[in-house]
């Protein structure tokens, strides 16, 4: 693959707990992919200015404080509202199993629990931005 994958993690809320979305943008990082960090406490608005700003091709929330459909749901209305639906939206953190299905539902691409090898989450990325590159023709 001769284009680089490039990433935005980010923590939204008042979570301030980042140590998982750390590993994960350092392993995504080892994996050859461009990595952007927002911090802490992050707005759904900060962290897709900063996407769209970066031109990534994907964005990881990492969640830990139970505001997961809020914040999944504000970023995903907010790329669509940009034009930016062709992001791939992921995430993880602590997210209740019943939840999955209806943050599947809405668009989030993929959501990794606690115990996710880093692996599985660069293998979801190498698997899947490439698909959205073919079908924008890049």
């Amino acid at each position: 693959m001769d284009r680089k994958i490039r990433v935005l993690i980010a923590k939204p809320g008042l979570d301030g707990h980042d140590r998982g979305a750390k590993v994960v943008a350092r392993a995504l990082r080892d994996a050859g992919m461009e990595v952007i960090y927002t911090g802490l406490r992050q707005t759904p608005e900060m962290i897709v200015s900063a996407a769209l700003q970066e031109d990534v091709d994907a964005i990881g929330l990492s969640i830990l404080s139970g505001a997961h459909m809020h914040y999944f749901s504000e970023v995903k209305r907010l790329l669509d509202e940009q034009g930016a639906s062709d992001i791939l939206l992921f995430g993880g953190g602590i997210i209740p199993d019943e939840d999955v299905p209806k943050l599947l539902e809405m668009g989030v691409a993929a959501v990794f629990g606690p115990g996710t090898l880093t692996q599985d989450i660069v293998d979801f990325l190498k698997r899947e931005v490439p698909k959205k590159w073919a079908k924008a023709g890049l």
